[in-house]
């Protein structure tokens, strides 16, 4: 009698595992994306978390990017249990999802291991941070593009290369398509034009107004030395300028750190270990991202009135 031949574990719990992946994916970029859009900080051991969720490269299309890598993961838990919430009498429904999804595990997985390379090249090289969650998601989905190749019985490993080769290319061209507009934030200490002329980029223009409320509380932060550094082109930064308005704003100590921004301090803010954008310093507190004005006003020991008139974007 013939032995009839087993299902290798892997290809058996493929899907199961891959699902699971998927779903810390969707947790992580999802936590990612709130703290992208509310302008807080990162739970983080390193600065390294906000550098990245406050530089150009984390928004697209004006989105958060961890948005999109939100509904990446999410794409690939459908495709990874769609086959295995079919009935089993609906055998032939069935084997034509699994057909289908496992192609799409495939591309999928491709896809998101050619883009968080890409991801991690700028981490390197351009950011020079070190981010868990982005490392951590970069390793979520080398797993998930393993599993899709060991966890199936492919038949035409050829079809299946030149397939996986031709969306590797199309990401490629595509996220260097939608960075090529993005300049790289510069590194601390790099000199530029704008260090020596006092000239650059000034970022957004401000355009809320100024209350009774702002303008008292600028004054008393001036009056205790509170310092904000920022960079011209941090989103955050821009939200934390329009909560005071044009002309509270403009009574701010604020710490340009980007060399091409506008009368830079890069030096200053390399020797006082600035990195995230923004960042407070009020009385001996460290303060990060966006904070509300009533946040400032405590950590000040602001007395004024508080009717504060503008909110976070």
């Amino acid at each position: 009698m013939r032995r009839k031949r087993t299902t290798p574990w892997i290809h058996r719990w493929s899907r199961p595992l891959s699902a699971g992946i998927a779903t810390i994916g969707a947790a992580v970029t999802g936590y990612l994306t709130f703290l992208k859009l509310a302008g807080g900080s990162a739970a983080c051991p390193t600065h390294g978390c906000d550098i990245v969720l406050s530089s150009p490269y984390a928004t697209v299309f004006g989105l958060p990017l961890a948005l999109f890598g939100f509904l990446a993961y999410a794409s690939m838990i459908v495709f990874a249990i769609a086959p295995l919430l079919v009935p089993a009498q609906h055998q032939e429904l069935r084997s034509k999802l699994d057909q289908w999804t496992r192609l799409l595990l495939f591309l999928g997985g491709t896809a998101m291991l050619v883009f968080s390379g890409y991801l991690m090249y700028l981490l390197a090289f351009h950011l020079k941070a070190v981010c868990i969650y982005c490392i951590g998601s970069a390793l979520l989905s080398a797993s998930l593009f393993t599993l899709a190749i060991i966890g199936q019985d492919w038949q035409d490993v050829g079809q299946l290369f030149f397939s996986g080769s031709l969306v590797a290319v199309l990401v490629l061209v595509s996220t260097l398509g939608v960075y090529s507009h993005v300049t790289p934030p510069a590194v601390a200490g790099q000199d530029t034009q704008a260090e020596q002329t006092g000239t650059g980029e000034t970022g957004l223009p401000i355009t809320t107004t100024s209350g009774e409320a702002e303008l008292a509380l600028a004054a008393h932060l001036k009056e205790v030395g509170a310092k904000m550094y920022g960079a011209w082109w941090c989103p955050h930064c821009h939200d934390q300028k329009l909560l005071f308005g044009q002309q509270a704003f403009a009574e701010i100590n604020y710490i340009e750190c980007d060399p091409r921004g506008r009368n830079p301090q890069t030096a200053l803010c390399q020797s006082e270990g600035i990195r995230g954008f923004p960042t407070w310093k009020i009385n001996g507190q460290v303060l990060t991202g966006t904070q509300p004005l009533t946040a400032l006003a405590d950590a000040s020991g602001y007395q004024g009135p508080r009717n504060f008139r503008n909110l976070i974007p």
